[in-house]
């Protein structure tokens, strides 16, 4: 093949694999979200409001909270996170109670983590896990919710196994009157 047709031969080739690679990623509508990595960490993304409340009822403390509600967002959770502010945190959300247990992969801050039934009430406590341990952190009876907060967090207001939880998401549809 002379030289002259086979630029030309190589010169479509590549056409047609770009036009390809295009028409099989440029119709995705909903593409990945962005998991980070240690060299990128994702940022926080408010999605709602949890507020603790002691065994009385009175307001403990309030925090922006990130939700945690299908799969891959539950095995994603804080990964990568270098820093996190007292005032935010992450709410696991179940679709049924279980006593599956939560990890530190690739977490690099310690985290206070809260297990929480399916009527918002305080299981247990673990404070200050252990960064990037794999060791299961499990709930002491069936959890629906697991709050993660900066290490710290259940010292500095108090918290224990007689408070409960109240949240809300941002986006929340209209309730039907």
């Amino acid at each position: 093949m002379p030289y002259a047709l086979h630029r030309i031969a190589s010169l479509w080739l590549t056409v047609a694999v770009v036009l390809l690679v295009s028409i099989g990623t440029g119709g995705c509508e909903d593409p990945a979200p962005d998991r980070g990595s240690p060299s990128n960490p994702p940022e926080f993304r408010h999605d709602g409001t949890l507020t603790f409340l002691s065994a009385a009822g009175d307001s403990v403390a309030t925090i922006a909270i990130e939700i945690a509600d299908t799969d891959a967002a539950r095995a994603q959770g804080l990964m990568y996170r270098r820093s996190m502010r007292y005032d935010r945190g992450m709410l696991f959300v179940f679709d049924e109670p279980g006593t599956g247990g939560m990890w530190m992969r690739n977490t690099p801050l310690p985290l206070d983590m809260i297990f929480v039934d399916a009527d918002e009430e305080i299981i247990n406590i673990v404070e200050r896990t252990t960064p990037f341990s794999e060791e299961s952190v499990t709930p002491e009876a069936p959890r629906t919710y697991v709050v993660e907060v900066r290490a710290g967090f259940v010292d500095r207001h108090n918290l224990d196994a007689s408070a409960r939880i109240e949240w809300t998401r941002l986006d929340a549809p209209d309730e039907a009157v």
